[in-house]
C-alpha cells in the first residue's frame, strides 16, 4: 500500500519553520543555540564537581555529563523558545 503522494505534500505543507534568530547577519536555529549553552554549562558543572570533589563519586562520567547537557539544553529551549 503506497500513500498517494498528494498526501503526503499536504503534510509537509502544513510544517513550520524552525525558531532562528540572526547573529551576524546570519540565521542561525534555536536548538544549535541552545545545545551549546547546554555544553558550555556542562564543562562548568564538571569544573565545579572537581572542584567540591564529586567527581570522585559519580560512576559513570559520560552519562552524568551527557544527562546533564540534554537537561541544560532542554531546560533553556523551554525557557526561552517554548509556548
Amino acid at each position: 500500500m503506497r500513500v498517494p503522494l498528494i498526501f503526503v505534500f499536504l503534510l509537509l505543507s502544513s510544517c513550520t519553520s524552525a525558531p532562528s534568530f540572526p547573529i551576524v547577519g546570519a540565521y542561525f536555529p534555536a536548538w544549535m543555540l541552545c545545545g551549546f549553552l547546554g555544553i558550555i554549562i556542562t564543562f562548568t558543572l564538571r569544573y565545579i564537581f572537581i572542584l567540591l570533589n564529586i567527581n570522585n563519586l559519580l560512576r559513570y562520567h559520560l552519562f552524568t555529563y551527557t544527562a546533564l547537557g540534554t537537561i541544560a539544553a532542554l531546560l533553556i529551549w523551554g525557557t526561552f523558545f517554548g509556548p
